[in-house]
C-alpha cells in the first residue's frame, strides 16, 4: 500500500483520538457542573448550622447536669441528663449548686444563677438579666445596649447559651444546663453506695470482700445498662456467624450443582446460578424487611437474611472455585477404589478448602458490621439500641459509647478471623 493511501486512514485515526482525547474531559467537566448545581453544593454553607454541630460534638465526650425550678409550684430538682435515674436525692445537689431558699447556681468564670419567683443571671462583662416568669409570659429586663447574638428573648421565652452553660425560662419552668467533661455515671449511678469513691478506695473495698457487690453496681447500671449492652453485642456477633457460617452450609452442596464438572445438565447448572443470582440480587436489607414480616423481629431473623444473601455470593464462589479444581488429585483418589463420597471428602474438598475459609472468614468481618444495621431494623443487638440512643436526640454519649464499642468489636473480629484463618490453611500463627 502507498503512502497516499495510508495518509487518510492515518489522519482519521488520529482525528478520532484527539476527539477522544478532548471529549472525555469535557464529559467529565460537564458532569461534575452537574452535580455542581443539581446537588445545590454552592448552598452547602447556608445549611451548615455551626452551633449544632458543636452542640453535637460537645456532647459526645460530655453530659448535661439540669438545675430546674418549677415556675408554678416552686419545686426544684437537680438530674444528670434531666433523666429520673440520674436524680440527686432532695436536700442534695453538686457543689456548685448552693441549696438555699433562693437556689444559687455558680456556673464558673463569674456566671452565677439565682433562682426565686425572680430569676437573675450575672454574665461577667454584660451586666445582670433579671426575669420573671408568670401566667403572662416572661417578663425580662436586660442591661443597657443592644442584647448579644446568644441571648434570644421573646414574650414567652428567655434564653442565654453562653460558654459556661444554658439558662432557659418560660412560663412554666426555669431550667439550667451544665456541661461537665467525661461520661455521667459510667460506673456507679448516684444510689451506690460506691459513688463518688476513688479508684484506691474501690480496689481496698474489693480485696476486702466487696468485689461481687462492686461489679454488680457497675453491670446492672441503670443509665449506661452494661448488662444489656454486652447481651447486645452478644446478640449481634450471633446474627454474623449463624448468617454466615449457614449460608456456607446451604451454599456447598449447592455450589455442586452449578459447577460444570460436577452437574453435567445445563439444566441444572442454570438453574442453580439463577438461584444464585436472585439470592445475592436482593440487597440484605431488603430481606431483612420481608423476613421481619414473615418471622417478626429479633435476631433470628437478622441472621436469615444474612444467610439468604450470604448464600448467593457463597454458592457462586465456591462454584467457581469447583470448576477450577485440579482433575489429577481426583483421579489419583479414585485409582484407589474410593467411592463418590470418599472422591469428594479427599480429592474435592482439601482442594476448595482454603478458598472456602478464606471467604467465610472474610465475610464474617463483613457481617459483623452489617449485623448492627440489619439489628436496627430487625429489633435485636446494638443496632437496636444505637437507634434508640439516636432518636432520643440527647444522649449522644451513648451513642458514642455504642460507636466505640462497635468498632472494638468490629476490630477484635478482624484481628481474630485473620488468626484463624492463618492457622487454619498455613497451619502456623506468624504473619
Amino acid at each position: 500500500m502507498t503512502a497516499t493511501a495510508l495518509h487518510g486512514p492515518t489522519l482519521a485515526l488520529f482525528s478520532r483520538k484527539k476527539m477522544i482525547s478532548f471529549s472525555v474531559p469535557l464529559i467529565l467537566i460537564a458532569y461534575f457542573v452537574y452535580i455542581f448545581f443539581s446537588f445545590d453544593i454552592a448552598g452547602i454553607g447556608d445549611r451548615i448550622n455551626v452551633n449544632n454541630a458543636r452542640t453535637l460534638v460537645a456532647d459526645a465526650y460530655s453530659f448535661k447536669t439540669h438545675v430546674t425550678q418549677d415556675n408554678r409550684t416552686g419545686e426544684f430538682s437537680v438530674a444528670i441528663e434531666g433523666e429520673r435515674k440520674g436524680e440527686y436525692p432532695s436536700g442534695t445537689a453538686p457543689d456548685w449548686v448552693t441549696l438555699k431558699d433562693r437556689p444559687v447556681v455558680d456556673l464558673g468564670k463569674g456566671h452565677v444563677i439565682t433562682f426565686g419567683p425572680q430569676v437573675r443571671y450575672q454574665i461577667p462583662g454584660y451586666g445582670t438579666i433579671v426575669a420573671t416568669p408568670g401566667k403572662r409570659g416572661v417578663n425580662a429586663t436586660f442591661p443597657a445596649g443592644e442584647i448579644p447574638d446568644y441571648i434570644s428573648a421573646s414574650k414567652n421565652r428567655v434564653m442565654v447559651n453562653t460558654d459556661a452553660g444554658r439558662l432557659t425560662i418560660t412560663r412554666n419552668r426555669t431550667e439550667v444546663f451544665k456541661y461537665s467533661y467525661g461520661w455521667e455515671l459510667f460506673f456507679f449511678t448516684l444510689d451506690s453506695p460506691y459513688h463518688g469513691l476513688g479508684f484506691g478506695q474501690l480496689v481496698n473495698r474489693a480485696v476486702n470482700g466487696e468485689a461481687g457487690a462492686i461489679f454488680h453496681d457497675i453491670w446492672t447500671n441503670r443509665m449506661w445498662r452494661h448488662g444489656d449492652v454486652a447481651w447486645a453485642l452478644y446478640e449481634t456477633l450471633l446474627m454474623a456467624f449463624l448468617g454466615t457460617f449457614g449460608a456456607a452450609l446451604v451454599a456447598l452442596p449447592l455450589g455442586f450443582l452449578a459447577a460444570k464438572n460436577f452437574a453435567p445438565l445445563k439444566s441444572i447448572r442454570f438453574a442453580s446460578r439463577r438461584v444464585f443470582d436472585f439470592l445475592r440480587g436482593v440487597d440484605g436489607l431488603i430481606w431483612t424487611i420481608v423476613l421481619s414480616r414473615a418471622f417478626g423481629p429479633g435476631p433470628l431473623t437478622g441472621a436469615l437474611a444474612i444467610l439468604m444473601t450470604d448464600t448467593g455470593s457463597f454458592g457462586k464462589m465456591f462454584s467457581e472455585a469447583l470448576e477450577n479444581i485440579d482433575d489429577k488429585q481426583v483421579e489419583g483418589v479414585t485409582s484407589t477404589g474410593a467411592k463418590p463420597l470418599q472422591r469428594y471428602r479427599f480429592g474435592v474438598i482439601p482442594q476448595i478448602t482454603p478458598v472456602l475459609l478464606s471467604q467465610v472468614l472474610y465475610y464474617l468481618e463483613s457481617n459483623t458490621r452489617s449485623a448492627t444495621i440489619i439489628g436496627a431494623i430487625t429489633g435485636g443487638g446494638i443496632g437496636l439500641m444505637l437507634t434508640q440512643a439516636i432518636g432520643t436526640q440527647k444522649d449522644w454519649e451513648e451513642v458514642t459509647y455504642y460507636i466505640v464499642l462497635i468498632i472494638f468489636m468490629v476490630m477484635g473480629m478482624d484481628t481474630f478471623s485473620g488468626w484463624l484463618r492463618r492457622r487454619l490453611i498455613k497451619g502456623k500463627d506468624d504473619r
